[in-house]
């Protein structure tokens, strides 16, 4: 007993008044210790007493207040996000009708009919009969909200809106039975468009994050879920991981992932831990030797024992620190939740005191009452004040730049990138598959006695049968150049340190310079070399034959090509970079100095990447991370903006808030770009809105003006955010397309190098 923390994956948000009024909600609920609300990743993370509450009253909570608690496990949670799509279309097409129907009547009245009040009892019944089956149908669940919001004192958009509805719903009832002079179908059309523009606000939202969520999902490998359990009379079945428990016996084949922490029992392998390390270069694992969950398995069958499961395993340790990280994340308080603080409880202020003014204040010169007059300024006040344009200005600002950065291959998960990135100041960037390629790769050949040609031939001879990572790099290399080799005549591994072969019966060595030494190697001239390669981060390989050295082979993961042009466009906009990795200091520092970067961080581990993120905010600086690891993930998430490698890991890429599909580091500063010019945007749309509403619930107060008119400047301040939002993209021809990024990632995971391009 005691403070617990729950996270719920949370259905039904749809812009940062939803984010506002949740927080506000268990702000005000006792034994509510604190929350965190992500309307980026649809989360919400509470913290609570529960010797106070249950853990069901927390969930009540959310539901009560209209949001949905979806399934934790990722396949049922886009099942049911699309559901929530289909809700919306419906609820879209049967209010976008009623809205047709009462704009034709509308328009009868006035352009056929000349009339701007009521015309005939049929058309008021029916303007009544489409009001109340669009405010009690399609629009029920927004008046769910707004009495739970209510109810806790929570003024917000859902509030605002169902008092302008139930205000023209008043006016139109006034006007049927009271006061025959009043424009009756025009106040139950209020009721009618304010409850469709907010669906229709709310829909947009949600295609928004249900496309987004499309995206990743089909960019995310999904990890086995099932593990191979060999009993001890050797028996092998598959069993679901949760099924595991320590001291089993799982089989782990070539090319797979090792599904669970352990200890090698049994075979030789090479294993990339690069994900929990950041090391390129894979470890050579045998029997005593530890393995993490997550690790790929690359060249032997190993059997390993179960050390870890549950909570206990490097994975789950992984998910705890993302969850205690998007808790501490700094909170980003959005422009509009500035003013909404305000802007909802002045506009019904404003709106009552106009009709009591205009109720009141002709009794002073002896007139009567004007109770039409203040009811038309009261529900004026209530159209105009709805935030409908308000409350999409930055949605729609996410699916311009989202549009945008797509084209580019980047995935923009956030809106809160948008606002945030403008004011970054420092990018740290992880190594290994950040700044670099991420795989092995042949860096230089030196030679002594023979030319390059020739020692890079005997190499890839001696490697043609090796399993080994960095005998592909060899082969690769010497295939790339078109050398010709052929097969060695007999053949000898010897683990962890290189082969042993027959190549046109001259005996042949590579492997590490320490091995060659015990063979009694003689590698004096070659001493200098070995030391500057190795002092460039670099593995080393010496090619000896007929036992004399005739060469060296620096091995290295590289750097990607626009890795150095990306940090000096950095430091050009004033940005500092800094590396951080895993990796040893002395590889880390060579590979910094190759592409300009001047602060680096090694060997670091990836609870102590996400503490250096944590300092370097307490510092005042706004900070982006750009990582593809597991090990990267709670740093991503505790940075104020998370920046995925799309080739990378599933965790990494749910963690951030920004996903570079494909592996172009370059796309760091397209971001950089597209959410400067989308949060200019943003507050374009906002001034926009704002200037509509300040200047309309003003005008609305005279009682002069008309409700068509008022229904008008609202849509004409949405279709003035949406103009803006949208005009230059359509004129330029800028459409989503992410189809090329996932074609270029399922080629990488084939090995195939072409890219295929949409």
């Amino acid at each position: 007993m005691g403070t617990t923390h729950e996270q719920f994956d949370v259905g039904g948000m749809s812009c940062s008044f939803c984010a506002e009024s949740i927080k506000k909600a268990y702000s005000r609920t006792v034994g509510v210790e604190d929350v965190d609300v992500s309307l980026a990743h649809e989360e919400v993370l509470v913290q609570y007493d529960d010797d106070r509450l249950s853990e069901v009253e927390v969930k009540d909570t959310l539901r009560d207040l209209g949001y949905t608690i979806r399934d934790p496990d990722k396949a049922k949670r886009y099942e049911q996000q699309q559901a929530e799509l289909a809700d919306g279309k419906r609820r879209l097409l049967l209010a976008g009708g009623a809205s047709i129907v009462v704009a034709v009547l509308m328009g009868w009245m006035i352009l056929v009919m000349g009339r701007f009040e009521s015309a005939s009892p049929a058309m008021d019944l029916v303007a009544f009969g489409l009001a109340l089956g669009t405010m009690f149908g399609p629009g029920r669940y927004i008046k769910q909200k707004a009495f739970q919001s209510l109810r806790r004192g929570i003024f917000n958009q859902h509030v605002l809106l169902e008092a302008g509805a139930f205000a023209g719903l008043l006016g139109g009832l006034l006007g049927l039975f009271v006061f025959p002079s009043f424009p009756t179908v025009h106040f139950f059309a209020v009721s009618v468009f304010i409850t469709t523009y907010h669906i229709l606000s709310e829909y947009t939202s949600l295609i928004v994050r249900t496309r987004t969520s499309q995206a990743v999902q089909n960019l995310l490998d999904l990890q086995p879920d099932t593990a191979r359990r060999v009993s001890d009379d050797g028996d092998v079945e598959e069993v679901p991981l949760d099924d595991l428990d320590v001291g089993d016996y799982v089989r782990v084949k070539p090319g797979e992932n090792i599904p669970v922490d352990g200890e090698v029992v049994e075979g030789k392998s090479t294993v990339d831990e690069s994900v929990a390390t950041g090391e390129s270069i894979p470890e050579e694992k045998a029997k005593g030797d530890g393995v993490i969950g997550g690790s790929v398995n690359e060249t032997g069958t190993l059997l390993i024992k179960v050390t870890a499961t549950g909570e206990d395993a490097f994975l789950n340790q992984v998910a705890r620190e993302i969850e205690e990280a998007r808790a501490m994340k700094p909170g980003i308080i959005q422009l509009a939740d500035r003013v909404l603080k305000y802007f909802v409880p002045g506009v019904l202020t404003i709106a009552a005191l106009s009709f009591l003014f205009w109720v009141v204040a002709p009794l002073a010169w002896g007139a009567a009452p004007n109770v039409q007059r203040g009811a038309f300024a009261a529900l004026a006040v209530l159209v105009l004040g709805y935030p409908c344009a308000l409350g999409m200005a930055t949605p729609l600002a996410l699916i311009r730049g989202g549009g945008k950065a797509a084209n580019r291959g980047i995935l923009m998960r956030s809106g809160d990138a948008f606002q945030i990135f403008p004011d970054v100041d420092h990018i740290v960037l992880d190594k290994t598959g950040t700044i670099t390629v991420g795989e092995p790769a042949v860096s230089e050949v030196v030679a002594f006695g023979a030319d390059e040609v020739d020692v890079l031939t005997t190499a890839a001879s001696a490697e043609a049968f090796s399993e080994h990572p960095l005998a592909d790099a060899i082969l690769e290399a010497a295939d790339e150049q078109g050398f010709e080799y052929g097969d060695p005549d007999a053949f000898d591994s010897v683990t962890g340190k290189g082969v042993r072969v027959t190549v046109a019966s001259d005996d042949v060595l590579v492997g590490k310079p320490g091995w060659l030494s015990d063979e009694g190697i003689d590698l004096s001239k070659g001493d200098a070399d070995i030391e500057r390669l190795q002092g460039r981060g670099l593995t080393v390989a010496g090619v000896v034959r007929g036992g004399d050295l005739i060469g060296l082979i620096g091995i290295g993961d590289e750097v990607k090509s626009d890795a150095a042009a990306t940090v000096q466009r950095m430091t050009e906009v004033g940005i500092t970079p800094v590396m951080i990795t895993g990796d040893n200091e002395r590889t880390a520092n060579a590979v910094a100095e190759e592409v300009g970067i001047d602060r680096v961080m090694a060997d670091v581990l990836p609870d102590e990447k996400r503490e250096e993120i944590g300092r370097l905010q307490d510092e005042g600086y706004r900070v982006a991370m750009v990582g593809d690891g597991i090990n990267d993930a709670p740093a991503l998430t505790q940075a104020d903006i998370g920046i995925a490698i799309g080739a990378g890991t599933d965790i990494a890429i749910e963690s951030a808030d920004i996903v570079l599909m494909g592996d172009r580091l370059g796309g760091v500063m397209d971001t950089y770009e597209i959410g400067k010019e989308s949060y200019r945007k943003t507050r374009q749309n906002l001034a926009t809105a704002f200037a509509f509403n300040g200047i309309g619930v003003a005008a609305a107060t005279t009682g002069l003006v008309h409700p068509v008119f008022a229904m008008l400047a609202m849509v004409l301040s949405v279709s003035a955010v949406l103009a803006n939002s949208f005009a230059g993209q359509l004129l330029s021809g800028e459409g989503v397309n992410t189809k090329f990024a996932l074609e270029e990632r399922t080629d990488r995971e084939r090995g195939d190098s072409r890219v295929t391009a949409d």
